[in-house]
């Protein structure tokens, strides 16, 4: 992984009562040691300009204190800016210029960077994403691309994985995104094993570095939801539109429109990205070979696998895995 410290600047002003969510998540996941790796999981710090001077509001009747300040975040592996102040958004205040030149600092120096929702502005205003892909939550991209031309802003996804850079939309976008974070230090079996406890679904990327379309699982009573939890368990199957559609009791037409809607991807596109999530996680946890992934996982042949992972995540397989050799052995929780 990139390095243990996570810093959680927090900026000043009030918050929506949806911007106190993304503290909840932040906290629960980097700042809570999960069992059987409290010896390396993340050591969270709450970050501001002016720490422990006095309890900061947040709204609502919520205050925070940050017990670190600006040094603590220069020195973090990981800097992650939740939502900022609707003032900062609109642009009727400016972003503490402190704050604004700690991050650009973080930022060369090397930190991974993530910002959650409308966290998104103190990035830019850092100038850390003049020519990078980004993604916010739809309310706020229209703003953020004219006041800020030199990103390419894309509203439509969840989050975007730029490597050292990483953007997500708004509150539940931002649990994944996370999620996501885990997974990329850890591996499938502790992100989806932190999933378990938080009782919310796994969430599988399209791996690292890589422009990430998802979609928030379709409910069970939506008429696809139980297919497409099916065809999940059944991936080595030779799985069809005409064959979901069928188990669906829908028309094929009826149904890949159904699947467009409820995750944004046509069924052959979600269908491979499971393909290739259950691909991943077979490579990090087991020393199956490659033919037999390619087969446990609905690809066919090896060649097949090392195509779409070449296409998709950027990587061979056989790198993907080398990636994971160094783990310890994980316990199962």
């Amino acid at each position: 992984m990139t390095g243990r410290t996570v810093a959680l600047a927090v900026a000043p002003g009030a918050l929506h009562p949806w911007d106190l969510y993304e503290l909840g998540v932040v906290a629960s996941i980097f700042g809570t040691p999960q069992p059987d790796l409290s010896d390396s999981w993340y050591e969270l710090k709450v970050c501001a300009v002016t720490p422990e001077q006095h309890a900061q509001p947040i709204g609502f009747g919520t205050y925070l204190r940050a017990e670190h300040g600006l040094a603590d975040l220069l020195a973090a592996d990981t800097v992650i800016v939740p939502s900022v102040a609707h003032d900062f958004v609109t642009a009727e205040r400016e972003i503490p210029p402190e704050l604004v030149d700690a991050l650009a600092a973080a930022h060369r120096r090397g930190a991974r960077m993530v910002a959650l929702c409308d966290g998104i502005f103190a990035l830019a205003a850092a100038g850390i994403l003049d020519g990078r892909r980004a993604t916010v939550h739809w309310e706020h991209a229209e703003v953020l691309s004219r006041r800020y031309p030199d990103i390419e802003v894309n509203e439509s996804v969840l989050y975007v994985d730029d490597g050292d850079v990483l953007t997500s939309a708004g509150m539940a976008a931002a649990l994944d995104l996370c999620l996501h974070l885990v997974r990329r230090d850890f591996g499938a079996v502790i992100a989806n094993r932190l999933a378990r406890r938080m009782v919310i679904p796994p969430h599988r990327s399209g791996g690292q570095a890589q422009f990430v379309e998802l979609s928030i699982p379709p409910r069970a009573d939506d008429g696809i939801g139980p297919v497409l939890q099916w065809a999940i368990a059944n991936l080595d199957q030779p799985l069809t539109v005409d064959t979901l559609a069928a188990k669906a009791n829908m028309s094929p037409r009826t149904f890949f429109r159904h699947v467009q809607q409820a995750t944004g991807a046509t069924p052959m596109q979600w269908l491979l990205g499971q393909r290739l999530s259950h691909a991943q996680s077979l490579l990090e946890s087991s020393d199956f070979g490659i033919d037999r992934i390619s087969s446990m996982s609905g690809l066919g042949t090896a060649a097949n696998l090392r195509r779409h992972f070449a296409g998709v995540i950027g990587v061979s397989p056989a790198e993907y895995r080398r990636t994971f050799e160094r783990r310890e052995p994980l316990h199962p929780g």
